[in-house]
């Protein structure tokens, strides 16, 4: 198995740790985002989106993080603790539940506030104006507590007393702004103790690997200046951000 990734992103992130997680041998392929390497000719054969992660095994290839997450879940499902995707219909559907949710809450806000303090500088070439950032941080607050009021309550984990793929999706996108310098743990005992014990269940160590990246984003903008797509980007942000 083949993963391209660039663990500055999250959804590569939490496909990179599931693998390292549960065991399954793949090759790393490293897709540079900020040098642009995703808009490169060879790459597009790959995947004509332009995006990663992107999974290939044998000559099947796959795009989307939470397919990429789900499929390599269900191929080695006999091999598998059962609590990363459990097989109860229930709690299987509070998995696929919390997926869905996240898209446009947890990983829309924290992405653009990681964008806004990061990447909207360099490709703008100013600081975001303070009511657009403070906007985007009641946003992103406004999910973390739903995380914690909806999907986590009083449960060790999202789904119950052990990890599964939901809490390794939540965790990764909760990374992307505290990388920033914005610490979303601040005042939130349950969510602290909730990302400690998810620490623990990958283990310090791999955790830290797969963070390792996003944790000096400091660098970024200094990697971006070597992408000739940057030019291309402004529209793109302009229309976003506007």
């Amino acid at each position: 198995m083949e993963l391209y990734l660039d663990l500055h992103s999250q959804p590569c992130r939490s496909v990179f740790l599931l693998a390292k997680a549960i065991g399954i041998p793949f090759e790393f392929k490293l897709v540079e985002l900020s040098a642009g390497q995703q808009y490169s000719e060879e790459f597009g054969k790959i995947n004509v989106m332009r995006k990663v992660p992107v999974m290939k095994d044998g000559s099947f290839v796959l795009t989307e993080s939470v397919a990429i997450l789900k499929y390599m879940l269900q191929k080695h499902s006999s091999s598998l603790a059962d609590h990363w995707y459990p097989a109860d219909l229930q709690q299987r559907a509070r998995v696929n539940e919390y997926l869905s949710w996240q898209h446009m809450n947890l990983r829309a806000h924290g992405s653009k506030v990681f964008l806004l303090k990061t990447v909207f500088p360099v490709i703008m070439g100013s600081e975001v104006p303070k009511e657009k950032m403070d906007t985007a941080v009641q946003d992103l607050n406004q999910s973390l507590q739903m995380l914690e009021d909806k999907f986590l309550q009083n449960k060790p984990f999202i789904v119950g007393d052990k990890i599964s793929v939901a809490d390794l999706v939540a965790i990764v996108e909760i990374i992307q702004p505290v990388a920033t310098g914005l610490d979303v743990f601040e005042g939130r005992q349950k969510l602290t103790a909730w990302r400690d014990r998810v620490k623990k269940a990958l283990g310090e160590k791999l955790f830290a690997e797969a963070h390792e990246v996003i944790m000096k984003v400091g660098s970024l903008p200094q990697q971006m200046q070597n992408n000739s797509n940057l030019e291309m980007l402004k529209p793109k942000f302009q229309k976003l951000f506007s």
